[in-house]
């Protein structure tokens, strides 16, 4: 009986291009949804005109001589906010906060500072019983971690 000299590969070895094909099944999915993800993130889905989405340089009116730097969105939102506080409510100013979030989620991660920063001022306006009744859960209830800071 006569052995053949070539060798034979082993059934489980399937080369490099099947290990390159296995890991793209794997990453390529991932990709493709964080990318599809991050692209429903920028999309105005609440049928509004884009210019109500707030802008750090058009609110801030960065270009000026006045105010040559443009600023962060969320010191513009906070700004803006504590303004709405005085004017308004706390209330009103929560309400404004939650839509500013909805709307950026970029927002999100500023949420709970804005929100103690409405607190404490609340506190200098409304006095501790009062702006404590004006807390809502709105970015974990960081609201009233600020009139509790301030009352302190």
């Amino acid at each position: 009986m006569k052995h053949s000299t070539i060798q034979q590969t082993r059934r489980g070895h399937r080369g490099p291009a099947r290990q390159l094909g296995r890991t793209l099944a794997l990453v390529l999915p991932v990709v493709l949804v964080l990318s599809g993800t991050l692209a429903v993130t920028r999309v105005n889905w609440s049928g509004k005109s884009s210019d109500s989405v707030l802008t750090a340089t058009e609110v801030s009116g960065a270009g000026d001589a006045k105010n040559p730097t443009p600023r962060a969105p969320q010191e513009v939102l906070r700004d803006k906010l504590l303004s709405d506080l005085q004017e308004k409510s706390p209330g009103a100013a929560l309400t404004e906060l939650q839509q500013a979030v909805d709307e950026r989620p970029s927002l999100a991660r500023h949420c709970a500072s804005i929100a103690r920063s409405l607190g404490r001022a609340a506190v200098r306006i409304y006095g501790p019983t009062r702006a404590q009744s004006y807390a809502r859960p709105v970015c974990d209830t960081a609201f009233a971690t600020g009139v509790a800071a301030a009352h302190s």
